[in-house]
């Protein structure tokens, strides 16, 4: 069974402000109005701030380090001040080491407001979008950019829509079982190396290395472009995690469930996922049986448990104390049906 080794979790430290700009602008809208400002300035945290009571003056519990959001309530209290006023509250938080503001609502700052920002070197940004709806953009992304990732060797598929990790020891198969999920119409998202990001509480979102992309090694013929070759049907960039399966060579000495009651969860990150131990046979359809996996795995999503459904039907038919016959068919009588 695989473990995440807690060393082996990583965080991004900060993220620059060009870095910021450069992803976000086409996105969600954003225009740098200061172009001479210090884009290589640090974000820190994931949380944004809106500096109201430090524009007021209080500025003991003024979270400096986080993107700055000027909103409505904001803007229409520096043009309350006069301009005196105005320059001595921006001055006060510009001498903090801001990453940057960024304006929403398409409201425009002064020409002095700019100017002033522009000598303390912070970068201004404007939004289009209201206060809420950016704010949710940026936090969302920021949450992206500063959540714990890891890696994990394996083949990553999408198959009917369920994100399956296929693990186990190197020269098992994993590639050759993505491979011939691939040819029957399921998507591949990543091989050999898989990077998973947590996002939220309970969900891992899984993708490829920026250079292995969608290439895969096949033990005999060498490396492979699965979107070259099978079209960009074939493939996708980034898919939940939903369910492990673990290949391995089948031994007799261990133990494997006959009837699915017993549930096995991998705990990664904090995340409880789905666990499957699948022992390889000669003659075994590791392909089909990993549909089955997928379907399976949506119909307990929608409700329904073949195992919990049977055990129902054998405790139903044991409290009704019928005996079987020896000749208990599923119906009494065959009508005609000759082909």
């Amino acid at each position: 069974m695989i473990k995440i080794d807690k060393k082996s979790v990583s965080r991004k430290k900060s993220i620059t402000v060009d870095f910021f700009y450069n992803q976000l602008k086409d996105k969600f809208n954003i225009t740098l109005l200061n172009k001479n400002a210090d884009l290589s300035r640090e974000i820190y945290e994931q949380n944004l701030h809106r500096p109201g009571l430090a524009l007021a003056g209080f500025v003991d519990l003024f979270s400096y380090k986080r993107v700055q959001i000027f909103g409505n309530t904001e803007i229409k209290y520096l043009l309350y001040l006069s301009k005196e006023k105005r320059l001595k509250a921006l001055k006060r938080i510009f001498e903090y080491e801001i990453p940057c503001i960024v304006i929403t609502n398409n409201n425009k700052p002064s020409p002095e407001v700019l100017n002033l920002a522009t000598s303390y070197g912070v970068p201004i940004f404007k939004s289009k979008y209201s206060t809420t709806k950016i704010a949710f953009l940026i936090s969302d992304f920021l949450d992206d950019q500063f959540a714990p990732r890891f890696s994990i060797h394996g083949s990553f598929v999408d198959v009917y829509g369920v994100g399956i990790l296929f693990v186990g020891k190197s020269g098992i198969g994993k590639s050759e079982v993505a491979l011939d999920l691939i040819e029957r119409g399921h998507r591949l998202v990543a091989d050999d190396v898989v990077i998973f990001t947590k996002k939220g509480e309970g969900i891992l979102m899984g993708a490829g290395t920026q250079l292995v992309k969608h290439f895969m090694e096949i033990r005999g013929i060498g490396l492979i472009d699965v979107k070259s070759i099978f079209g960009i049907r074939a493939i996708r960039y980034q898919k939940r995690l939903e369910v492990v399966v673990e290949l391995e060579i089948w031994d007799e000495k261990k133990h494997y469930t006959r009837t699915g009651l017993e549930k096995e969860f991998l705990n990664l990150m904090d995340v409880e996922i789905p666990y499957v131990k699948l022992p390889i046979l000669p003659g075994k359809n590791i392909t089909v049986i990993s549909e089955i996996i997928a379907l399976n795995y949506l119909l307990k999503h929608y409700g329904y448990d073949s195992a919990i459904e049977f055990q129902k039907k054998l405790l139903d038919t044991i409290k009704s104390k019928k005996i079987a016959k020896d000749d208990d068919r599923v119906i009494d009588y065959f009508e005609h049906d000759f082909e």
